[in-house]
Parts: structure tokens; C-alpha cells; sequence
């Protein structure tokens, strides 16, 4: 959304709440919509600001938070049938958020459970590609994505464990920051892996991250100066990707940008870091762990989601010690690339729709082509950013930077540098998308 100067919090965040209402029945971003509250906490903020306080770096800005968060007073659904917990305290990275002035104004929807990329909810609806309502807008963190995407709020919250903040921006034309493992606290979040969770923010501008990035992390790093940079194409994994034409020219372009720039490109060789069966294998433990207690219940998941719980319940413990042992591997194969380059470069997402409804993305599933860039990345536990590629499309493909672990900083660094360039950058969709379908 594209804020006024001289708007109150009240303003803001009445055109947030104003905009999803509008678009609910068509996008469906939000699983619940905090008007009241919302619109109270704006008031607070503006007597603040009015009697001289220092509210802080994001006074009255609304914000989308993806209902896997907790956040006090307010219900956790998980995306899911049967759960709903009122929560009594809120995740630190909610506080920190609130504690700068931020208003969060609903919860957005999402795959359930955080446990899929499209966000596709057999009980809340599914969530609609503000750029074409018979896509998908990617997840699980869809609604945070569409939230952004339809100019609702210029920053929501998701969480990332396989490409869930990564590819909703991808698929929606945001940006999206996916921190390294442990950056931002995951405390007050419903787990879905444990070991690589993590929350991080999609937003309209590199600033937007950078803001919500520092606030909840508390990460005071400069941002590095602008430099000639060495990027990798990591080999095989971009060469043997399942790339749709218009992503692999989309990406080609941003190379020869880079290049053009004065930087360094070229192939990289990682060997054996490509997606495989252990991305299942490693996570079969804690998904499992995570839904014992429900799944001891009976209680009812959509049958896609149930099914791929049997898949981690059915693990071995041979298989898990074997995966363990191939996370090591990609997280050796990820330390020796950057032994030898600053970031390495890839496509966010290999095509950039998926239709509702249908599972496969040509001869394969939507799950294996659409987090084929992503999913490596949690596991090796290393920051990355979404960025759209600017005059590239509707909606824009996506560039994935990938960086050395603990770099955040350079990541925004980058991407400020690149929006400044004009390389990458958002554009909301079109508000006519949001209320018809087809492209």
C-alpha cells in the first residue's frame, strides 16, 4: 500500500483493514481480521506520536501475520480444522514488532499447518494470486504473500522451512527475506521442523525488509559497502532444474545485469547438493513429533496433509540417520562455495504460476518444481532473499541471493542496490486482478 505523507496510524491503518475487507472474497489473505483492536492500538500510537514519544521504527504500520504466530488474545488456528488455541502470550518476534510500533491488523491464511507451498486450505478457503485468482499464491505463507501482493499491508510476517516465505514472494511478486536458522526467535511459533523453522518478513520494498528484518532479529550489522561482488551458479543444482522458459530468460537477464554492473558470475560446482528423498527423510522425526498427540486423537486433516504426515511418520530410523548425514553433506557443499564466492544466485521458484486446483506443474508435482531452489537452503541453515525481477512479467519471476551464513545484512545490502539499479522491484497487482479471475 502506498502510504500518503502526513497519514495518521489511524489512516493507514484503516485503508489496510478497508483494502482486505474488499478483497477477501476474491484473494482470501486473511484466516481473521483484528479491526477493533487494530484500529485501537492506531489511536494509542497517534496520541504517542502527537504528545512527542518515540514510538518507534515502524509507527503505524500495518502488518499481516500469518496464523501460525502467537499472538495474546488472539486465536491460532494453524491453518487447520480443529485447532485453535487462544494465545496468552505473544512470540517475541510479535512483541518486537508491536514493542517498534508496528499494528498487526489480522492473521493471514496459509497452507495448513505450515506443511505444503500452496496454500491451497481445504477449511479456510484457498488463498488467490492477487495477479491471476485462478493461481496459486504459493506458501505456505500464502496469505502474507497475497497480503503484500494486492496492497493490503506493506509487510507481513511468515515462516520458512522449506521456501514458505521465499516462494509466496516468488509467486506474488514480493520480497521475501529468509533468515539463517535461529536469527529471528521461533519462540511462540507452531513448529513444523524445529531444527530449520524460521520467521522472516515479505514486504513491497527492500526497506520495508530491512525494517522489519532489524526489529525483530535485533541484528544492528552495517550494511556493507557496494563493492564488486563474485556470484555463483551452483551446478548441478540450477542445470538439472525443471525451469520454464520464461523463468530461465527472466534469470538470464538478471545474470547479464549483474555482469553488466561490473560483477563476476559464473558456475560453481557443488556436487550432489540437488534436492532428493532425504528432504523428506530429515524432517520425518519432528513433523511427526509436532502431530503425535493429534494424530493419536483422530483428528481430521485435509487428506494431502494427512498424507504426507504418514510419509514422515514412516520414516525408519536408519533413514533419518541417513539423512542426517546428507544435511551435513549439503551444509559442507554450501561452506565450500562460499569459500570461493560472496553469494550464489539462483531462480526463486523454477515456474512462476500454479493453477488451483491442479497438482502437477507439467509432468511434475507442484511440490517438487515449485521449492526445487528453496528447500536446500533451510536445510544447509543459510540466509537467502526473494527479489523480483523488475519488466519480467505478471507477476515478475523472482531471483533467490543466497548468502554465507549470518550475512542478512549484506543480503539487504544487495537487494537495496539492486532496487536502486532498477535490476529488481515491486509493483502491487493490478487492483482488477483482485476482484476477477484469469490473467
Amino acid at each position: 500500500m502506498a502510504f500518503v505523507s502526513g497519514e495518521t496510524a489511524v489512516e493507514r491503518v484503516q485503508e489496510a483493514l478497508d483494502t482486505a475487507h474488499a478483497t477477501q472474497g476474491t484473494v482470501n489473505a486473511f484466516i481473521s481480521l483484528d479491526d477493533d483492536r487494530a484500529l485501537e492500538r492506531a489511536a494509542s500510537i497517534d496520541e504517542r506520536l502527537a504528545a512527542g514519544d518515540q514510538v518507534g521504527l515502524l509507527a503505524g504500520v500495518p502488518i499481516g501475520l500469518k496464523d501460525l504466530i502467537h499472538h495474546a488474545g488472539r486465536t491460532t488456528t494453524a491453518g487447520s480444522s480443529f485447532y485453535a488455541e487462544v494465545a496468552a502470550t505473544t512470540a517475541p518476534c510479535v512483541a518486537r514488532l508491536e514493542a517498534a510500533g508496528a499494528v498487526i491488523i489480522g492473521r493471514t491464511n496459509l497452507h495448513e499447518w505450515a506443511f505444503g507451498f500452496n496454500s491451497e486450505n481445504a477449511h479456510w478457503g484457498p488463498v488467490r494470486n492477487p495477479w491471476d485468482l485462478n493461481t496459486s499464491a504459493g506458501g505456505s505463507s500464502g496469505g502474507s504473500g497475497a497480503a503484500v501482493a494486492a496492497g493490503i499491508t506493506p509487510i507481513a510476517i511468515g515462516t520458512d522451512t522449506g521456501g514458505s516465505v521465499r516462494v509466496p514472494a516468488a509467486l506474488c511478486g514480493t520480497y521475501g527475506l529468509k533468515v539463517t536458522h535461529g536469527r529471528i526467535p521461533t519462540d511462540g511459533v507452531f513448529p513444523l521442523v524445529p531444527s530449520i523453522d524460521t520467521v522472516g518478513p515479505l514486504a513491497d520494498s527492500m526497506e520495508n525488509i530491512s525494517l522489519s528484518y532489524r526489529v525483530m532479529s535485533g541484528d544492528e550489522t552495517p550494511e556493507p559497502a557496494r563493492g564488486p561482488l563474485r556470484f555463483g551458479v551452483p551446478e548441478p543444482w540450477y542445470g538439472e532444474a525443471p525451469l520454464q522458459d520464461d523463468v530461465r530468460s527472466a534469470f538470464e537477464g538478471a545474470v547479464a545485469a549483474l555482469r553488466q554492473l561490473g560483477h563476476e558470475v559464473h558456475p560453481i560446482e557443488m556436487p550432489d547438493a540437488i534436492p532428493s528423498r532425504q528432504l523428506i527423510d530429515a524432517i520425518g522425526r519432528e513433523v511427526s513429533a509436532a502431530h503425535r498427540e493429534f494424530r493419536a486423537r483422530g483428528e481430521h486433516y485435509d487428506p494431502a496433509v494427512g498424507s504426507r504426515i504418514e510419509v514422515a511418520e514412516s520414516v525408519t530410523p536408519e533413514a533419518a540417520e541417513a539423512a542426517a548425514d546428507w544435511q551435513r553433506m549439503i551444509r559442507q557443499r554450501f561452506a565450500d562455495g562460499f569459500a570461493t564466492v560472496d553469494y550464489l544466485v539462483t531462480p526463486t521458484v523454477p515456474a512462476s504460476h500454479k493453477v488451483i486446483g491442479h497438482d502437477m506443474i507439467g509432468d511434475k508435482s507442484h511440490r517438487t518444481v515449485i521449492s526445487y531452489f528453496t528447500a536446500l537452503v533451510n536445510h544447509a541453515l543459510h540466509p537467502a532473499i526473494a527479489l523480483p525481477i523488475l519488466h519480467s512479467g505478471a507477476p515478475p519471476a523472482s531471483l533467490q541471493m543466497i548468502g554465507p551464513l549470518l550475512s542478512e545484512s549484506g543480503l539487504i545490502g544487495l537487494g537495496r542496490w539492486l532496487e536502486a539499479e532498477g535490476v529488481t522491484g515491486f509493483r502491487a497487482a493490478p487492483p482488477s486482478s483482485s476482484t476477477t479471475g484469469g490473467r
